[in-house]
């Protein structure tokens, strides 16, 4: 493939649309973009049983794992592009309220704050079957 044929997106919930599906712990996971706007997103990740820690109780790394996700990206959900496509979390909290068991997730993601390459993120962990709220999280991302 040249420079040439590389497809640049137009927007940062672009790059979220086409990097998702190609990285390999998404992949992993499972998780799949429900919706993406300006500074918010919802993903899913279904359950499977080998994601679970005893019995069908949802390992809490795969939990966090879903945070890390959503905070990248709520950060990178609208319209703007940095100049270089890369980013990081630079920091995550993670305060787990209620187990789940044996059901998805969704992972409802907020951009609460955006400075030029900062931006601070909260993604609240839902049971899709239930509505129970099993965790929360805030996180720190470096887009650029």
């Amino acid at each position: 493939m040249t420079a040439d044929e590389i497809q640049v997106p137009n927007s940062g919930s672009a790059a979220m649309v086409m990097f998702l599906p190609q990285s390999p712990f998404v992949q992993k996971l499972g998780i799949e973009l429900v919706d993406i706007d300006e500074g918010t997103a919802r993903l899913r990740l279904p359950y499977r049983d080998e994601l679970s820690t005893v019995g069908q109780m949802l390992h809490g790394g795969v939990i966090a794992g879903c945070i890390d996700i959503g905070i990248m990206t709520a950060a990178w959900a609208g319209s703007e592009v940095p100049e270089k496509l890369r980013g990081v979390t630079v920091s995550m909290s993670v305060q787990f309220l209620e187990s789940i068991y044996a059901e998805g997730v969704d992972i409802v993601a907020t951009r609460l704050h955006g400075g030029r390459s900062l931006k601070t993120c909260r993604v609240d962990i839902v049971g899709t079957q239930s509505g129970r709220l099993a965790a929360t999280g805030t996180g720190t991302y470096k887009v650029g």
